[in-house]
């Protein structure tokens, strides 16, 4: 497991969301936000975390 100490807790919470199944759009809607913060958090996220896709994600974080 990655460490998240250089995420948000709003970053990680999209992360955890993320990596659980849910799409940007479901995202947005359960966090009260909108898709286009969602894709900016994980645009920031992929960043930090060195990664480029959502499966490569899920295998940094692991299990949801």
């Amino acid at each position: 497991m990655e460490d998240l100490t250089h995420l948000t807790r709003r970053q990680v919470e999209v992360a955890r969301l993320a990596t659980s199944g849910l799409t940007n759009q479901q995202i947005a809607e359960r966090l009260h936000t909108s898709k286009r913060t969602v894709d900016n958090h994980l645009h920031a996220i992929y960043g930090v975390l060195g990664v480029t896709r959502r499966d490569e994600l899920r295998t940094v974080l692991g299990p949801a």
